[in-house]
């Protein structure tokens, strides 16, 4: 077993920043890659960013691609997410994931956190 316990969320205006952190707990996490995913309500779970067990590769979507960096911290089991100039249509609860594979699909993902909002005005 995995938990994961995500904190940094809250209120930002549009251009600010955040950095989202996930500590991980349990067997191994160190060889678990890492995933961050977000959604709105009545979509579906989107995914953000991920990065390997040794964190030498990331992958990000599209739309926070040079605002987002995710990076992990093997030694104290966090993976964190710094926000950057962050724009309003990125508000969402955003959740972190652990997954044995890889991949950008949250099917993949077999532990979760249990969210942490970030809502960003205008």
């Amino acid at each position: 077993q995995v938990q994961l316990v995500e904190s940094g969320g809250g209120l930002v205006q549009a251009g600010g920043s955040l950095r989202l952190s996930c500590a991980a707990s349990g067997r191994t996490t160190s060889r678990y890659a890492m995933g961050w995913f977000r959604q709105v309500p009545g979509k579906e779970r989107a995914f953000v960013a991920a990065i390997n067990w040794s964190g030498t590769s990331t992958t990000y979507t599209d739309s926070v691609k040079g605002r987002f960096t995710i990076s992990r911290d093997i030694a104290n089991n966090t993976v964190y997410l710094q926000m950057n100039s962050l724009k309003p249509e990125d508000t969402a609860v955003y959740y972190c994931a652990a997954t044995l594979g890889s991949g950008s699909s949250y099917s993949r993902y077999d532990y979760w956190g249990q969210g942490t909002q970030v809502t960003v005005s205008s």
